[in-house]
């Protein structure tokens, strides 16, 4: 087995010689409750912060890891993940009002213009029907139209009854999980994979049924081709901070191996969270058993890419 994206290097201040590759993203954290200092000698280069408060979200600085972000969730009022312990009023906005007009109180316009105008690269919203009431098909598509005009993605929270073919249905370009709760129809996917929708993993929150469930479900949408982005929810319960060996062996056995492994990782969605100045780095040759490759990446760890010395 070979991996196309990596080559054998030699590590200028180590010397040692191993393996780099692209560098690594989780995209799918909360930034606010977890100290993210750590993650780049974990092996993750960037994040996106789906599920933060804007203001504060726009202040980090630009060290590693390198952050996108949504800023806060839009929500309907009283929905999730309001009224939450580790959801402070200032990362969620409830949207009351379909209108595309600026400054419009509860507007869907005003709730996106707020985010970007912020910085975000994405725009989150929550449809978690077990939860709380849910935004209506007439917000959830304003929404989208507000995010499109200002040239962002929207990732949803789907959770519950008919929310991840709601979802699919206005648009959403991203599932913020890999659904859970109910197998996902053969049709859902197809229309799914068929729009470009990703969807991220995050299949590591999940013990017993659930978890059966999501790796089933994003087993399917792999085998069609769906787009799957490496994302663990960090700050959703206790989970490792940099790369996860769990989430990872919970891919490969969703069928996400090798090569298609390593995109997950280092896909750019939903904007480029690193510029090339770092790259991941493994000590040792890549391995040549495909089984291993899960345990392998995980001990990755961000080095700058001008340290890095190609070998043959």
């Amino acid at each position: 087995m070979t991996l196309d994206a990596a080559w054998s290097v030699r590590r200028a201040l180590t010397a040692e010689v191993g393996t780099a590759l692209p560098a690594f993203v989780d995209h799918h954290v909360h930034l606010h409750l977890v100290d993210a200092s750590a993650m780049p000698t974990r092996g993750i280069a960037g994040v996106v912060d789906l599920g933060g408060d804007p203001a504060a979200l726009a202040r980090r600085a630009r060290g590693l890891p390198r952050v996108a972000y949504a800023g806060a969730f839009l929500t309907a009022p009283g929905g999730y993940p309001q009224g939450r312990a580790w959801a402070p009023a200032s990362i969620v906005r409830a949207v009351t009002d379909p209108s595309l007009h600026p400054g419009v109180e509860g507007g869907a316009r005003t709730a996106v213009d707020e985010q970007a105008d912020a910085g975000a690269s994405v725009i989150k919203i929550a449809l978690h029907a077990d939860a709380g009431p849910v935004l209506s098909d007439v917000l959830i598509e304003a929404i989208v139209a507000a995010a499109t005009a200002r040239a962002l993605p929207v990732v949803a929270h789907a959770q519950g009854p008919g929310q991840v073919e709601r979802a699919l249905e206005a648009g959403v370009h991203a599932l913020a999980h890999t659904p859970f709760d109910a197998p996902v129809s053969r049709r859902t996917l197809s229309l799914a994979v068929a729009s470009g929708q990703a969807w991220i993993s995050t299949l590591d929150i999940h013990r017993g049924a659930a978890r059966e469930r999501a790796v089933a479900n994003l087993r399917a949408f792999a085998a069609r081709g769906g787009r799957v982005l490496y994302g663990t929810d960090l700050g959703n319960g206790p989970l490792p901070v940099g790369l996860n060996r769990r989430e990872l062996l919970a891919l490969h056995e969703a069928g996400v191996r090798g090569d298609a492994l390593v995109r997950t990782l280092s896909d750019p969605w939903p904007a480029r969270a690193t510029d090339g100045a770092v790259s991941t780095f493994v000590a040792g040759p890549a391995p040549t058993d495909t089984d291993a490759v899960p345990t392998w990446l995980s001990r990755g760890t961000v080095v700058p890419t001008e340290e890095l010395t190609r070998v043959d």
